[in-house]
């Protein structure tokens, strides 16, 4: 009898316990776990089961385990999805597969970056920055990082690795994005690709400074400002901005607000998204939300210089409880 994957894989089953072998079906779906019970109940029926054809199949299986020194996993991966799901899907699973293994690691692509580029990513880094990287790559790869970059760089990395200074998870992983982002930019301009737009990219490393602590934080963004000083402050600017509203935490809201009059927040919050109109009215007090309208029902119709001027205002004002540390994000 020829069997079909579905009954190798049903008669791989009966060579285990029945405990083990419901551990090993507990991550499949019902659905697939009752096509491997019926196939079971078929083979047992038919009474291949308990012929030789299992034992065959356990030795199949010991075979394709034993460790082959020419065996490439990329390789083995595509051909297996490719012939389980078909080219197009498991191009698709391949893409999944990267993002979760991401999630799970955000140092995993770092990783497996070659260590040139890596060290010329680094170079243009804050030194903090280049440790926290080497500090998780393996000690070898370090090693060869190390050896690519200039000597300068290289005793102000290895003088903080030493100092064995406490990075926080988030820190580490804000840090990996960063630099991760950094390299796909390089082999994206090495191999001629069309490159982000600057003020794209120049917000997504604008928010992942301002989830550091502040002083890592700090650190980078003067790093940022020595190699070119309109880009630093461009990115100080881009750290927090009006769309940002929603995401601010209630009580720096509060305190934004404070010094910021009804009638300039009025004309802030003239025709404003509703999200951000929400947000603000949602942290003050009933009494200053009803001056507030009053003050709303009195304009007509506002100049737009003077709407985005006081937008700005507010802005500002949460810029600067940014950079003294004292602005947080419900995003986290």
């Amino acid at each position: 009898m020829v069997l079909t994957g579905r009954q190798k894989a049903a008669l791989l089953l009966t060579c285990m316990d029945g405990n083990m072998a419901g551990d090993l079906l507990k991550g499949l779906d019902p659905e697939t776990v009752k096509d491997l019970a019926v196939e079971l109940a078929y083979l047992d029926a038919t009474g291949v089961s308990r012929g030789t054809q299992t034992m065959e199949v356990a030795k199949q299986f010991f075979n394709s385990l034993r460790v082959d020194e020419g065996f490439q996993f990329k390789k083995f991966l595509q051909e297996m999805l490719s012939s389980a799901v078909g080219d197009e899907r498991a191009r698709q699973v391949q893409t999944q597969i990267k993002d979760l293994l991401r999630k799970r690691d955000t140092f995993i692509p770092i990783r497996s970056t070659d260590a040139k580029t890596i060290a010329t990513v680094l170079e243009s880094e804050h030194p903090q920055a280049a440790a926290v990287i080497l500090s998780e790559l393996a000690a070898n790869k370090s090693a060869e990082v190390l050896g690519h970059l200039a000597e300068g760089v290289r005793l102000s990395v290895v003088g903080r690795m030493a100092r064995c200074e406490s990075v926080s998870p988030e820190a580490k992983k804000r840090i990996a994005e960063m630099v991760f982002g950094r390299i796909e930019a390089a082999k994206g301009a090495a191999a001629g690709e069309k490159t982000t737009a600057p003020e794209e990219t120049l917000r997504k490393v604008a928010v992942i400074l301002r989830n550091l602590g502040k002083d890592v934080r700090n650190g980078l963004l003067a790093a940022i400002k020595e190699k070119d000083q309109q880009a630093g402050e461009k990115v100080g600017s881009l750290m927090v901005i009006w769309e940002d509203i929603p995401a601010v935490g209630d009580r720096s809201l509060q305190e934004a607000m404070r010094g910021i009059d009804t009638k300039k927040l009025a004309l802030a919050l003239f025709k404003a998204d509703e999200p951000i109109v929400r947000k603000a009215r949602s942290n003050i007090s009933e009494r200053a939300a009803a001056t507030l309208d009053e003050e709303a029902s009195l304009m007509t119709a506002p100049k737009k210089e003077e709407i985005e001027q006081a937008r700005e205002d507010l802005v500002q004002v949460l810029r600067v409880m940014n950079e003294k540390g004292e602005l947080t994000f419900a995003e986290g």
